[in-house]
C-alpha cells in the first residue's frame, strides 16, 4: 500500500489536510517539497529569481483576505444568518448571540454577553441556532466519535492501536488509542482530557512520521 508520511517542517506541514487521498491518487502524486523548509524553497526560489521568492505566507482562509467569514458566506450562499439565543449548560437563555453560525467552540472574545465569570462557546445547535456557553473547564473532553475514514497502512481497522492524534489543524498531536466500531466508526480516546474537540473538523492519526488514517469527527463524548 501506498504511505502517506509527514513533511520535514513541522511548522508547514499539511498531512492533517492530505488524510483524504486515495491509495490511486497517492500511486500518481509527487510530492516534491516535503523534504524541505519553508526557506529552504524561498532561497531556491531566490537563486532561480522567481519574484515571489518573498511573497508573504497566506494566512486563514485565502479566498477571505478579508478574514470576514460569515460576510464570505451570506454572499456564497445568498442566505441570511439570524440571530438566536444564547444558552448555559442547564439549557436556560441567558442572552442573544448574532447567529450561530459566527460563532466557534472554545471561543471566549467577542460574545457580548456578561455572566459575572468568563464564559465560553460549549456547543452549537445549528438547527435550532443556539449557542451554549459555559466555564473553560465544559470545553475539556477524552472520547471522540468519527466515521468517513480513510486508512493508509491497512484497509480497515479490525483491532485497536495506539497512534498520536491531532483534532484540528494546530493541535500538537496527543497519545491516544483508537479502537474500531460498527459501521465504519472509529472511537478515538484520548490520554488526556482536550480542549474544544469540534465535530465536523478532521481527526488524523499518526505512527511516528506516517499518516494511519484520518475521519470527520461526529461526535465528542
Amino acid at each position: 500500500r501506498w504511505l502517506l508520511k509527514k513533511g520535514v517542517s513541522e511548522q508547514k506541514d499539511q498531512s492533517y489536510v492530505l488524510y483524504t487521498l486515495t491509495q490511486h491518487q497517492l500511486a500518481h502524486l509527487r510530492l516534491p517539497l516535503g523534504d524541505y523548509t519553508k526557506e529552504e524553497i524561498r532561497e531556491i526560489a531566490r537563486s532561480a529569481g522567481f519574484a515571489n521568492a518573498d511573497k508573504p505566507d497566506s494566512q486563514d482562509i485565502c479566498f477571505v483576505p478579508d478574514g470576514d467569514y460569515v460576510a464570505f458566506m451570506k454572499r456564497y450562499t445568498g442566505k441570511d444568518y439570524p440571530g438566536g439565543d444564547y444558552l448555559d449548560l442547564s439549557g436556560k437563555v441567558v442572552g442573544k448571540h448574532c447567529g450561530a453560525v459566527c460563532y466557534t467552540l472554545g471561543q471566549r472574545k467577542g460574545l457580548g454577553i456578561a455572566l459575572g465569570a468568563p464564559v465560553y462557546v460549549c456547543g452549537k445547535d445549528m438547527a435550532a441556532n443556539t449557542v451554549t456557553v459555559g466555564p473553560e473547564s465544559a470545553l475539556f473532553a477524552t472520547t471522540l466519535l468519527a466515521d468517513n475514514w480513510n486508512w493508509f497502512p491497512f484497509e480497515k481497522l479490525t483491532t485497536p492501536i495506539r497512534v498520536m492524534a491531532k483534532a484540528r489543524y494546530r493541535h500538537i498531536p496527543q497519545p491516544a488509542t483508537v479502537y474500531p466500531e460498527e459501521n465504519g466508526i472509529a472511537r478515538v480516546v484520548f490520554d488526556t482530557p482536550q480542549r474544544a474537540i469540534t465535530p465536523g473538523q478532521t481527526v488524523a492519526l499518526y505512527d511516528g512520521d506516517m499518516v494511519v488514517g484520518g475521519g470527520i469527527i461526529t461526535e465528542v463524548i
